[in-house]
């Protein structure tokens, strides 16, 4: 690239020469000369037009030494060429500048060598450059490191990877990632050091980084990454802002690896300093709400130790009150000012609070099939509302939960000047509707071939319908079923749905037929409750000879005719995979209202899902049940609680965990007591493929046995995934209170929803 002495040389001397004969605007000896032309050469592969786009010297002006020397910089900051001169030339009264350029060769392949534990095609997916791209040395020795970050997650910390560009033909190079890979290093020991008010177990507790352990290949842990040791030590610095220790400092870690290069020790020092005490804790800035009204938000006490955690909780609930009160670019800033010598500390949370909005114009994107009220219904902000920024959070989770989508954003676009906040949401759609043909088995069901035709989504409405077809070596189950959420465009689901079913018991063989209706409705947003009426006639034959009595006693056909109202409330941030929320429901069945049946049960369900370590679940779950026939009449033996199996508790056959007959047969409970805790691991996380591990305890029980008592306890692990087709899961579970005739343990699986 030609100098400013050079190239301002290089003007004079062709100014000398072709001044005698310039356009007249260059008559007098103290203009420079005009530009009548501007080319660029060398070009190949890159447009001429985007070059000049970049050129702030223009023709019909002056030539400027400036102009031109500020475009061989701007034209080689375009990282396409090796090289950038300037020539100049007389052209038509005037001077003609020429831009020389030599582009940068092109990649025509990329590969990889020495790669063993990873094939060429998984290493793809962690570059960016690609064939047909610039030979640009940055972007090479970026993708090295991104090679390099790759294997260092997998624990391979000391593999290699050296880029090397080999010339083919003029303008061609090919690239070759060579790899060493190495082999795995795993954390044999972490030692924190300096530490005194603060243990070293709490401080590792803190971390992610772990030592390789029993359960690493569940949480992922044992392996060096250090993006991840970065984060823990900012984890370990909160970890001492939370109990007051504003002026701690933790060193970069010292790896020392084993003599057999297979593990290392890692070391962190710590410099804890001095434990701080608030004095105070004010507020500035504050007009729309008093400084009563705010104080009863914040947590952060004087007289007690600093925490920031608390600070932030008191931030987060400042933010939340503004921005749901319309203070849509709301600003606080907490202002934090130690006095060492008394280790002391003032906080003084400065609020900016910025205009109120109202939202304006609400445009909805990316949406082929579904309706706009579909969406516009499930946004539970209208135009002209006060901005809430929990209602958006809301409106983001609802639409999330119509499963109709791949993807939603809903993104605020402030309009100051009127004080309005457009909403702006973009969905992408994803298939709603299903058809499908299957077989398996099934340790209840044995063999079973299935079809499904399911519209999630029917005529882009949100209306539901699904036809479904099931028959097994001991059962078969035939539905067809239809439900609406707005039932004629108003805020009441409206259901219905026709099925048959024939099912082979251990004593005896059951086939109903039967339909039901229901009506729903959602209020104070997470709330819902729906009745349903349910008309069912089932038949019990093929009653064996050894049956116990109260099977024999319920031989033949019987109707039921039901009511049953439940009320739920759910918070959970996604019905089909959740990772936060709740839901407790009560159920309520009364069955006398005409058939031959009569029988009240009660059912109370509740669920609970805390998310751990950002990317794991634990979820627990807790069912009560009752039941008891009326007007002396009994509980049908099809309306009993059979406890065991994948629903209820995992490991022990169906209904085993409950009571049995003579023939140790299952004939169901009146009362039964369930629960349940999982913890829920990404293993795929792109393909919503994960493993949990679980705990259950449950059982059924007859009228006069205890609720409560005996039960029965498993514990296993499985697998679930979020398919193109629905939910799979499959889990093993072993019975950890094995009784005699029972299997330790027991494989199942299903297609359908996660409980």
């Amino acid at each position: 690239m030609k100098t400013k002495s050079v190239l301002y040389s290089i003007i004079l001397l062709v100014a000398a020469i072709v001044l005698p004969g310039l356009h007249p605007r260059a008559a007098h000896s103290e203009e420079l000369p005009i530009v009548t032309a501007i080319e660029v050469k060398g070009l190949k592969r890159i447009e001429e037009g985007s070059i000049k786009a970049k050129i702030s010297q223009k023709i019909n002006e002056p030539l400027s030494n400036e102009k031109t020397s500020e475009d061989i910089k701007t034209i080689y900051k375009m990282g396409y060429f090796d090289d950038v001169n300037v020539n100049i030339e007389p052209f038509e009264g005037g001077i003609k500048v020429i831009y020389v350029v030599k582009e940068k060769p092109t990649i025509i392949r990329v590969d990889f060598q020495g790669n063993k534990k990873f094939d060429d095609a998984k290493l793809k997916e962690h570059v960016t450059v690609t064939t047909g791209a610039i030979s640009d040395i940055t972007l090479i020795n970026d993708n090295a490191a991104k090679l390099r970050t790759f294997y260092e997650d997998e624990g391979f910390y000391l593999a290699k990877v050296v880029p090397v560009v080999r010339k083919v033909a003029e303008g061609e190079v090919a690239l070759t990632y060579q790899i060493n890979e190495g082999q795995k290093v795993k954390i044999k020991e972490i030692k924190i050091e300096g530490n005194k008010a603060i243990s070293a177990r709490k401080i590792k507790k803190a971390m992610k980084t772990a030592e390789r352990g029993l359960f690493s290949f569940i949480t992922g842990t044992g392996y060096y990454k250090k993006d991840v040791m970065r984060a823990d030590i900012e984890k370990i610095k909160d970890l001492y802002y939370n109990n007051g220790y504003l002026k701690v400092t933790v060193g970069e870690p010292k790896i020392q690896l084993t003599e057999d290069k297979k593990g290392m020790r890692i070391a962190l020092q710590v410099s804890e300093g001095e434990q701080f005490k608030v004095t105070a804790v004010d507020i500035a800035g504050n007009k729309a709400f008093t400084e009563a009204q705010l104080r009863e938000l914040i947590k952060l006490s004087p007289n007690k130790v600093f925490n920031k955690a608390t600070l932030t909780k008191d931030v987060t609930a400042l933010t939340e009150k503004y921005s749901n009160n319309g203070y849509a670019l709301v600003s606080i800033s907490p202002d934090i000012i130690p006095d060492e010598d008394r280790r002391e500390v003032k906080v003084v949370y400065r609020i900016n609070e910025g205009d109120k909005y109202s939202i304006g114009k609400i445009e909805i994107s990316g949406n082929t099939k579904t309706k706009d009220k579909v969406i516009r219904r499930e946004i539970r902000l209208d135009e002209g509302d006060t901005f809430d920024a929990s209602a958006l959070k809301r409106s983001y989770e609802r639409l999330n939960n119509l499963q109709f989508f791949e993807t939603v954003d809903i993104a605020p676009k402030p309009r100051s000047e009127e004080k309005l906040l457009d909403l702006d949401v973009t969905v992408k759609e994803k298939p709603t509707g299903f058809l499908s043909f299957g077989g398996g088995y099934s340790s209840v069901d044995k063999f079973v071939a299935m079809v499904d035709i399911t519209q999630g989504n029917l005529f882009g409405k949100g209306q539901y319908v699904k036809l479904r077809g099931e028959l097994g070596g001991r059962s078969s189950f035939y539905e067809l079923s239809y439900r609406d959420p707005w039932f004629m465009d108003k805020p009441i689901s409206f259901g219905t749905s026709i099925y048959k079913t024939t099912r082979k018991y251990g004593n005896f063989d059951r086939k109903a037929t039967g339909f039901e209706v229901s009506f729903g409705k959602n209020f104070w947003e997470y709330w819902n409750a729906t009745t349903t009426y349910n008309f069912e006639k089932t038949t019990i034959f093929n009653v064996r000879d050894d049956a116990s009595t109260i099977v024999k006693d319920q031989a033949g056909t019987n109707t039921t005719s039901s009511i049953s109202v439940s009320l739920a409330r759910d918070t959970r941030d996604n019905y089909l995979d959740p990772s936060k929320g709740t839901r407790h429901a009560a159920y309520f069945t009364f069955a006398g209202l005409g058939g031959t049946n009569a029988f009240i049960k009660e059912l109370l369900d509740s669920s609970w899902y805390f998310p751990v370590f950002d990317v794991t679940t634990i979820h627990l779950r807790g069912r009560i049940g009752l039941g008891s026939g009326i007007f002396g009449k009994k509980l049908p033996l099809y309306e009993r609680y059979y406890v065991g199996g994948i629903y209820t508790v995992r490991g022990l056959g169906y209904g085993k965990g409950g009571p049995l007959d003579n023939n140790g047969e299952p004939i169901g409970g009146d009362k039964e007591l369930i629960f349940n805790g999982e913890y829920i691991f990404p293993i795929v996380s792109e393909y919503k493929f994960k493993g949990l591990v679980f705990f259950d305890a449950g059982r059924a029980y007859s009228t006069g046995e205890t609720l409560g008592s005996d039960l029965r306890y498993t514990a296993g692990t499985g697998i679930r995934w979020i398919s193109p087709v629905g939910p799979i899961r499959i889990e093993w579970g072993y019975n950890l209170k094995q009784k005699p005739g029972e299997s330790a343990s027991k494989i199942e699986f299903t297609f359908g929803s996660f409980f």
